[in-house]
């Protein structure tokens, strides 16, 4: 085995572990992008890949592009304490591989957005999509090279579109959703395209168009089969446009359903980014419904359940805290409203999310009205005081 050959496994195995992809679902995603029929890349040959018994060769271009990297960086040794990070170029004119630069960066920005309780990224995730889309709206990317540019363009922007959503700007976030839906479907990426709708459904269910939510929903579980998980996450966006709707009931059966879909394992071909799609998710959108309609002694239990240990960390998931938090306070539960507040205390610094700071605002602006234990009262304000707090001061 050389050297190169070892370099080369292990990246692609560190690569393939961080989509979460098993080696039967990057061989197939090989197979998918060279466009060949039956399976000449193998489960098999991607473990001889990883463990350096044989090099990609004519393969490596498809592996790196599947990986959404750069082939250079799949040849190059990881780097060692204290390399700097680069961010790809992506109006580069001698960028070989524009695709897999953008698709690089969202995997970044992914990264970014889940630490910490959610780094704002909307700002580096709109510039960059607007860089993409400027050159290939001027024809700056070879035509072999177009349908899967703008398939990682599409995806950039489905990622602008949520970032934007988080940071509650949600016409910005309308505008990003519509060029990734128009991209994925010029690119026939419908994986892109099911996710996009589904963050079109969110925004329509945030903004009050619970009718348009549902009709989002719907449209997508009636048009064709769906895996486990993206099923599931359907299933939540069309719950929460029949909570919006009134019909309460038939939203808590959709929950449900939806729970019972991811019971269990995920399949091999979950698309990359449904990572985030877990039983919390769902029970996270479940309490949202139950809170916002006054149902808090029910959502207090589902809101436990989001926030359960859980193997995925999403950057919002401090949304279920607020909310339990409020609930808490409408039951007069002061002693677990208590604990609450002083989970939230150390966070909130942190907290970069526009929608859940504008819950948690909402809620300790309600502290002067209710009679509480001064412990519960004090630690209110100290959370209130703290959003008021210049986010740049030391």
């Amino acid at each position: 085995m050389g050297v190169m050959a070892n370099v080369i496994g292990a990246n692609i195995r560190r690569f393939r572990e961080a989509r979460g992809w098993s080696q039967p679902r990057l061989a197939r995603e090989v197979c998918r992008l060279a466009r060949v029929d039956g399976e000449p890349v193998s489960r098999q040959e991607i473990s001889r890949y990883e463990t350096g018994r044989r090099t990609p060769r004519e393969w490596l271009p498809f592996v790196a592009e599947a990986l959404g990297v750069g082939v250079e960086q799949l040849r190059t040794p990881a780097a060692r304490s204290g390399a700097p990070l680069r961010l790809p170029s992506l109006a580069g004119p001698d960028d070989e591989q524009p695709a897999a630069s953008i698709r690089q960066l969202s995997r970044q920005l992914v990264f970014l957005d889940n630490q910490m309780h959610g780094l704002p990224i909307a700002d580096i995730a709109v510039r960059s999509f607007r860089a993409v889309h400027r050159r290939l709206g001027a024809g700056g990317y070879e035509r072999t090279q177009e349908r899967e540019v703008r398939a990682a363009a599409a995806e950039l922007a489905e990622i602008a579109g949520w970032a934007l959503f988080n940071e509650g700007k949600f016409e910005a976030s309308r505008r990003f959703n519509q060029e990734a839906l128009l991209l994925a479907r010029l690119a026939h990426d419908r994986s892109v395209e099911l996710i996009t709708l589904q963050n079109m459904g969110m925004v329509a269910g945030w903004t009050g168009r619970a009718g348009e939510e549902l009709a989002i929903a719907r449209c997508v579980l009636e048009e064709s089969a769906l895996s486990p998980r993206v099923e599931a996450m359907f299933r939540g966006r069309e719950a929460q446009g029949l909570a919006g709707a009134g019909c309460v009931r038939e939203s808590t059966r959709v929950f449900d359903r939806a729970r019972s879909l991811l019971q269990d394992g995920a399949p091999d071909d979950e698309p990359h980014w449904a990572w985030w799609v877990t039983e919390q998710e769902i029970d996270r959108q479940h309490g949202r419904v139950l809170h916002g309609s006054g149902r808090w002694r029910e959502a207090i239990p589902v809101l436990r359940n989001a926030m359960a240990a859980e193997a995925q960390v999403v950057g919002y998931q401090r949304v279920a805290s607020v909310m339990l938090l409020d609930c808490l306070l409408d039951a007069r539960a002061w002693r677990e409203a208590q604990e609450e507040v002083e989970g939230l205390l150390p966070a909130i610094g942190e907290l970069s999310s526009a929608v859940t700071l504008r819950i948690l605002k909402d809620v300790t602006g309600r502290a002067s009205a209710l009679s509480l234990p001064a412990g519960l009262r004090d630690g209110l304000h100290h959370l209130e005081a703290t959003l008021e707090q210049d986010p740049y001061g030391l």
